[in-house]
């Protein structure tokens, strides 16, 4: 894992916590787009050489929507800069750690995404990131 590649926070309401972290980070996000096979639509801010996700869910039933009605809005996922993605995931199986979609699907921001399961990882999702084309 080469770094932090960003940190995920769930939300509620993905306009009204854009104009809260606007106003926080004094800049605006510089990306919205909906995720519709997760269900979410997010936006990114950076802060420094660092980025925050925000997560909005676009269904009931979604994984955003379970997290909020578990847990509340708060820090959903922490995601790792990976340069091969498929390689990392085979690490960790390797290393005992589940994997939630061993296939890399899709995800925001350009890039291709898995998850190792909070179970695993001291209850703390983790991402897998890996820019497509690379």
């Amino acid at each position: 894992m080469k770094k932090i590649e960003h940190l995920g926070i769930a939300v509620k309401d993905l306009e009204a916590s854009n104009l809260l972290f606007e106003k926080l980070l004094g800049v605006a996000p510089y990306k919205e787009e909906e995720v519709a096979s997760e269900g979410v639509r997010t936006s990114f801010f950076m802060n420094g050489p660092n980025k925050i996700e925000l997560l909005e869910s676009t269904t009931a039933d979604g994984p955003i929507a379970k997290f909020l009605a578990k847990k509340g809005e708060g820090v959903h996922h922490v995601a790792f800069a990976v340069e091969d993605i498929k390689a990392e995931i085979k690490r960790l199986k390797e290393e005992g750690f589940t994997i939630l979609n061993e296939t890399p699907k899709k995800g925001a921001d350009n890039k291709w995404v898995a998850f190792v399961h909070p179970k695993t990882t001291n209850g703390v999702l983790v991402e897998l990131c890996q820019e497509i084309g690379k």
